[in-house]
């Protein structure tokens, strides 16, 4: 009973909060007005957007020395979660099924080092939260939920690759489905957001000639 209502209405319920949410949020974000900008422009603002979401992809010289930890987990992190939602077979034939999209999966260690990698960048990007004074200070509940909520899913993701217990598989989903309904209204919405804030605030230097 309990799978049947995870393969089918909670996951009909969590996509359609995932989008009408997302959608709402980025919406919301280009709906605000600015004020018109009347000074002479000294530069591209268009070129600043895109020169700004560039650059932004490597760390600046000056700040590596000190975020150093922040920098190499981020990317640990992001690049090997982005390989197993993208390139993990279960996630390949799950899409297949769902779109009729297909395309070669990674092998299996390719998988394991993916999900190495991106457990070992969440765990240290937390620990450093939890533990260095000022992002402590500056962290809420909602940074907390999303880590460990993140972590959850792809732990049971792991265990779901013991394909001879469906319950796994099906406790997988379900947590998928809790992070996909939590996700609009949280911080991982910056998963969305990162390219237009990068671009907004590249466009007002690049129109002011300053290179962000």
């Amino acid at each position: 009973m309990f799978a049947q209502l995870v393969d089918g209405i909670f996951w009909n319920i969590a996509l359609w909060v995932f989008g009408i949410g997302v959608l709402w949020r980025i919406l919301s974000i280009f709906r605000v007005r600015n004020k018109v900008d009347y000074s002479v422009p000294r530069g591209s603002g268009l070129a600043g957007a895109i020169g700004a979401n560039l650059r932004r992809f490597i760390p600046r010289r000056e700040m590596i020395s000190r975020t150093r930890l922040q920098v190499v987990a981020g990317y640990l992190f992001h690049l090997g979660l982005f390989a197993l939602l993208v390139f993990a077979a279960p996630h390949v034939l799950f899409i297949e099924a769902q779109t009729g999209l297909n395309w070669t999966p990674m092998p299996y260690w390719a998988f394991i080092v993916s999900a190495q990698l991106a457990f070992i960048g969440l765990m240290l990007l937390w620990f450093h939260r939890v533990m260095h004074p000022v992002t402590r200070l500056i962290s809420d509940a909602d940074d907390h939920i999303a880590a460990i909520l993140t972590f959850v899913v792809m732990l049971t993701g792991c265990m779901a690759l013991i394909e001879g217990f469906d319950g796994l598989r099906v406790l997988h989903r379900f947590m998928v489905e809790l992070w996909l309904v939590y996700f609009p209204f949280s911080r991982l919405m910056h998963a969305f957001m990162f390219i237009p804030s990068r671009a907004f605030t590249g466009a007002w230097f690049g129109r002011r000639g300053v290179k962000a």
